[in-house]
């Protein structure tokens, strides 16, 4: 598919060398050579202005059209190349060919269910074609259809383990889809054999969720050494060192991830509880109050409020966070038991003992069901 592949490879990298001469203007075939190997080189203004050249001389060279279709999608004349797939796909010319094209500019246009409409067509007429396949699955990740990414990826993996696109976007959503430790495993393989921050990103954010925390901070590490400008990386090595205790290096992470980017909510949070877990409370107090106003509704913010408040004997707020707090989250241990302590504060006793008891039986049913707790 070779319109197709040139399209795909313009998008990321630019051959060197030399542009060739042009062609003579009266030679509509010498036009199209030439501007075939234009593209080839990089050059897609040059290859634009001959497969024109080409086509005003001769409107219905198919060759041309679907070439010119593919330089101009390069550019991001989408429109355009559109205009001119459509146009050679009338012609009968290469239909696969011309299909991946239209696709791939209707991706980088936005059209996703044109997309995919074309790279389903692609990918039905040549099920085992991989470049077909990875296009698709790039549409299909966009529209957060990741099973059947899953589907469509995995008979076609074994013999092709070494294509790093299949094997990132196969890691990708076989994390999205729950398989993480499948998922994870490919992603770092991507990672090391690319050394690709973003897919070091991917794994280590995966396995900080899944509380694998000195896998997932080895993962975030290497991501900051490729690149640190990375949104929420930060963030992220700041929650795994947070997880491992390692509360200097967190504050580090929390503190240059603010400096990115002051609206980010976990790290306004996470940082104001090393405050607050440190019992100081006239930096925990601003950052867990701006981490509420960026998101009112977030429970933990609510609890460590509520901690704070309890803190610096201010009970009555402590309640006001904790008692809508637990009729939403009823099950919630620690909502429960900060709440009992609150009502001790306030000589509730009748109220702290209910909550003390609802705490204890949440503890016993969660060591029942996981014996690990015990």
């Amino acid at each position: 598919m070779r319109y197709a592949l040139i399209l795909l490879l313009t998008l990321g990298f630019q051959a060197a060398g030399q542009t060739p001469k042009q062609a003579p203007a009266g030679d509509a075939n010498d036009l199209l050579r030439a501007g075939l190997a234009a593209q080839q080189h990089g050059d897609n203004p040059a290859a634009i202005e001959d497969f024109r050249k080409a086509l005003a001389l001769r409107p219905d060279l198919a060759p041309a059209r679907a070439a010119l279709g593919a330089s101009l999608a390069a550019v991001g004349q989408f429109e355009a190349a559109i205009e001119e797939d459509l146009r050679a796909l009338e012609a009968g010319e290469d239909q696969d060919n011309i299909r991946m094209n239209l696709a791939l500019a209707y991706y980088k246009k936005g059209d996703l269910g044109r997309a995919r409409q074309q790279a389903e067509a692609v990918h039905h007429a040549a099920p085992h074609d991989i470049p077909a396949s990875v296009l698709l699955s790039y549409i299909y990740v966009k529209l957060d259809r990741e099973a059947d990414v899953v589907a469509l990826l995995t008979p076609l993996e074994p013999g092709h383990e070494s294509n790093n696109e299949l094997e990132y976007l196969l890691a990708f959503s076989l994390i999205q889809t729950g398989s993480i430790k499948e998922g994870v495993s490919r992603m770092e393989k991507v990672a090391q054999l690319t050394r690709s921050a973003n897919a070091y990103v991917i794994a280590g954010a995966a396995l900080v969720h899944r509380s694998q925390m000195n896998q997932g901070q080895a993962d975030l590490e290497a991501a900051m050494r490729l690149d640190p400008s990375i949104p929420g990386v930060r963030t992220l090595l700041g929650q795994a060192d947070f997880a491992l205790h390692e509360m200097n290096e967190a504050t580090v992470a929390f503190q240059a991830a603010l400096r990115e980017n002051p609206r980010d909510f976990d790290a306004n949070l996470d940082l104001g509880v090393i405050h607050l877990k440190a019992r100081d409370f006239g930096n925990a107090r601003p950052l867990l109050e701006f981490a509420l106003e960026l998101d009112p509704a977030a429970p933990l913010a609510r609890l460590e409020m509520a901690k704070l408040d309890e803190a610096t004997g201010r009970y009555a707020e402590a309640a006001g966070y904790l008692e809508p707090l637990i009729k939403a989250e009823p099950n919630w241990f620690d909502a429960h038991w900060e709440m009992a302590n609150v009502y001790y504060a306030l000589d509730r006793g009748t109220d702290a003992r209910r909550e003390r008891a609802i705490a204890q039986d949440l503890r016993l049913r969660q060591q029942k069901s996981d014996p690990a707790e015990k």
